[in-house]
């Protein structure tokens, strides 16, 4: 990618610096966006053969061949210099020419698209192929930003600056898809601008800029809550029988995310050898999640074995080595669809809606202490466990009917004695 900018080569002389010969020696003027840098050629000429006009010697002269072929020379020089840069992604200046042209060694600076596949060379063996996917994202709407708004495709790193990063933000706020994918909401337009700021953290790290362009930048995210199962929706879709093998596929996979709290990934990498004998005697899960290598250990639950057993000699999952036949996840969310409307489900059904299901539902909204289901999906905070945590209106009515009998006291009971009728306590009146 090339960074749109005027550049030029332009010679001239000096007047009152000619020789008692009348010899002068030529110069030569950098100029990239309007600033300018000039360098004394170790070339003279006599003044009255210069055309100024032209900026080289009169073509009608004996030397002016021999001349202005070495300015030609020097023009191609700089201008070669001037693409390598380019291609190399580093800023380039008058001044940063001439050092080139001279010999001399500078300081490398380096342009955004650069950055970026460094990062992407670098974190290729870290990061997952889904979270690299990601980052590309990012890299297509700094492209179209770039082109849309600052007429070019690349920056140099140091230009991204406070008002850069305010001009992003609005440009993806503003942003309408031209294809069917809805704008970005407020996290989504944060999780953008996250990537770029790992970007420019990189750079810093790697001293290309002296600076953090985030340093003021403040990211505002929105609490959302991610839509989990009830019991009887989790059970009207477990009951169900459907007509397609497909859907009933999709069904199992879904049910066996609401009662381990794996994500689509962790699921289709699962291989027969994480299934052990746990501590207890029983069947577990032992793994360790893709997106962030930290240990997993579920014990299975009944109906989670029952879902393994049902695709044991699948034809697709011994041949893959794996304990369920794999899918994509695009399919998987098309299919979900199809199966939240047959069943009458309102919530827009995800692995993300099974994984909170899992922690709510199923362990939670059944006593089961947050520590625990923190360590079974694999957290390292409890913190993040209780983004996943849901106080259900049932759990507040148990606990507080458990409050009552603590703190309101037993009503009185009465004596046990002779039966007094309702009128025979009144006095007569005369």
């Amino acid at each position: 990618m090339k960074t749109s900018q005027s550049f030029g080569v332009h010679f001239s002389i000096k007047k009152g610096r000619e020789k008692e010969d009348g010899q002068t020696k030529v110069y030569a003027s950098i100029t990239i966006n309007k600033e300018k840098v000039i360098i004394a050629l170790p070339f003279f000429v006599h003044f009255e053969s210069w055309d100024k006009g032209h900026g080289c010697v009169k073509a009608k002269l004996l030397e002016a061949k021999e001349a202005n072929a070495y300015l030609e020379q020097v023009k191609f020089t700089i201008t070669t210099h001037y693409q390598q840069l380019q291609i190399a992604g580093k800023e380039i200046t008058p001044q940063l020419l001439k050092a080139c042209f001279l010999g001399e060694v500078t300081e490398e600076t380096y342009s955004l698209s650069r950055l970026m596949d460094y990062h992407h060379e670098v974190a290729s063996a870290a990061l997952t192929w889904s979270t690299l996917k990601h980052y590309a994202v990012t890299r297509r709407y700094l492209e179209k930003f770039l082109k849309e708004k600052k007429k070019t495709t690349d920056i140099r790193v140091h230009e991204i600056d406070y008002k850069f990063i305010i001009d992003f933000e609005t440009y993806l706020r503003n942003h309408k898809p031209a294809d069917h994918y809805q704008p970005l909401n407020n996290n989504g337009v944060m999780k953008h601008l996250i990537r770029l700021r790992k970007m420019t953290t990189l750079a810093f790290k790697l001293q290309w800029i002296n600076k953090d362009p985030f340093k003021n930048y403040k990211f505002r995210y929105k609490k959302v809550e991610t839509a989990f199962l009830s019991s009887a929706e989790l059970k009207a879709i477990e009951k169900h029988e459907f007509a397609s093998e497909s859907l009933s596929t999709i069904r199992d996979y879904f049910l066996f995310a609401c009662y381990t709290g794996l994500s689509f990934v962790d699921l289709m990498n699962l291989q027969e050898n994480n299934v052990v004998n746990g501590e207890d005697g029983g069947k577990w899960l032992k793994l360790f999640r893709q997106k962030s290598n930290e240990a997993m250990n579920v014990p299975l639950l009944t109906t989670a074995l029952t879902i393994i057993k049902k695709y044991k000699d699948n034809p697709r999952s011994v041949t893959q080595g794996t304990i369920f036949p794999t899918i994509t996840n695009q399919k998987v969310n098309m299919h979900l669809k199809e199966v939240a409307k047959i069943i009458g489900v309102k919530k827009t059904l995800t692995f993300g809606v099974a994984r909170h299901t899992f922690a709510t539902t199923i362990t939670l909204a059944n006593n089961v202490p947050i520590e625990t289901v923190s360590k079974m999906m694999g957290h390292t905070k409890i913190a993040t466990t209780q983004i996943y945590a849901r106080v259900l209106l049932k759990k507040i009515s148990e606990d507080m009917s458990v409050l009552r009998e603590k703190l309101e006291p037993e009503p009185p009971k009465r004596k046990a004695g002779r039966k007094v009728h309702p009128k025979t306590h009144l006095k007569r009146v005369s």
